[in-house]
């Protein structure tokens, strides 16, 4: 049995039966909050979305889809199937409207984008299409494909977006998007800002260097459900929780520590002495390394 995010979640497979299994179970896992959407409350976008934030007991309980952190605040967001999460504070605090966030993603500038679905009170059609917010997710104004696109994976570069609906698409700009001719069963996406863009799959790990248009299998990596990028390396983790690392942006990797969670979502970040420092999500709270991957210990509440 394989899972497509995008319809009935199925993805065709090529992997061991033992490895295969592995990642399926997980993404089984991952996806199950995939079939549960709100309807819209309206059929045209207004120019921008907000909401004032509401407390929340502890951690956030719905599914996560994402992750951006600030490296400078230490910040941590969290996309999920209920809204963005500040979790750097405790309680954690919603931020901004109710939206479903599936594809989420953010830039060197700290601007996010993403797609989804609307929530209770949320005056946007269904799916979003792409959203992007430049105040921390307490606003979202739409930027293409309103009522069209509902992308479960957004990556960007300095040249653009890459996102995945079932097929990969690139825009420039957010607004004008093409369909590449590669078939990449994507899961996940995630990019360096010179172009180099990752995709997790059910089949391995695909790896494009011109921002999404063409692809190629990386045929010795590790099998990975997430990977992220700090500067040119790669950070990834498997099912179980293995974190693998790549300085050669995702050709080569090493195996470093592991979590003691199911990871949901990863993030990176270069520190001043060049090492790096990871973040790792699970259902049950963040989990961060200061050592490149190879200890971790629990986010402590602030």
């Amino acid at each position: 049995m394989s899972f497509d995010p995008y319809k009935d979640c199925p993805l065709s497979s090529s992997l061991s039966r033992t490895a295969r299994l592995g990642l399926t179970a997980a993404l089984a896992v991952l996806l199950s909050a995939c079939t549960t959407t709100t309807t819209s409350t309206s059929t045209s976008a207004p120019d921008s979305m907000s909401a004032g934030p509401t407390a929340t007991a502890g951690y956030p309980s719905g599914h996560i889809h994402g992750m951006s952190v600030d490296p400078g605040t230490n910040r941590i967001l969290l996309a999920t199937h209920d809204g963005l999460f500040n979790v750097t504070q405790s309680p954690a605090q919603q931020v901004g409207p109710s939206i479903d966030l599936m594809g989420f993603t953010s830039t060197g500038d700290g601007t996010l984008y993403a797609s989804g679905h609307p929530g209770p009170g949320t005056e946007l059609p269904n799916p979003v299409g792409l959203i992007t917010s430049t105040d921390d997710g307490r606003t979202w104004k739409p930027v293409s494909r309103q009522g069209e696109t509902d992308f479960h994976s957004l990556a960007a570069t300095n040249d653009g977006l890459i996102g995945h609906e079932g097929q990969i698409l690139t825009s420039p700009d957010g607004h004008h998007w093409t369909v590449t001719t590669d078939e990449v069963p994507a899961y996940n996406l995630a990019a360096a800002s010179s172009g180099t863009v990752l995709a997790t799959t059910e089949q391995g790990l695909y790896r494009s260097e011109d921002n999404g248009t063409t692809w190629e299998t990386v045929p010795d990596a590790p099998l990975m459900i997430f990977t992220t990028f700090a500067g040119n390396t790669a950070i990834g983790v498997t099912p179980d929780g293995t974190i693998h690392t790549s300085v050669d942006a995702g050709l080569t990797w090493a195996q470093r520590g592991s979590i003691q969670g199911e990871p949901a979502a990863i993030a990176a970040a270069h520190t001043n002495d060049d090492t790096h420092r990871i973040w790792v999500a699970t259902a049950e709270g963040i989990e961060v390394s200061s050592d490149n991957g190879a200890t971790f210990t629990p986010l402590a509440a602030p």
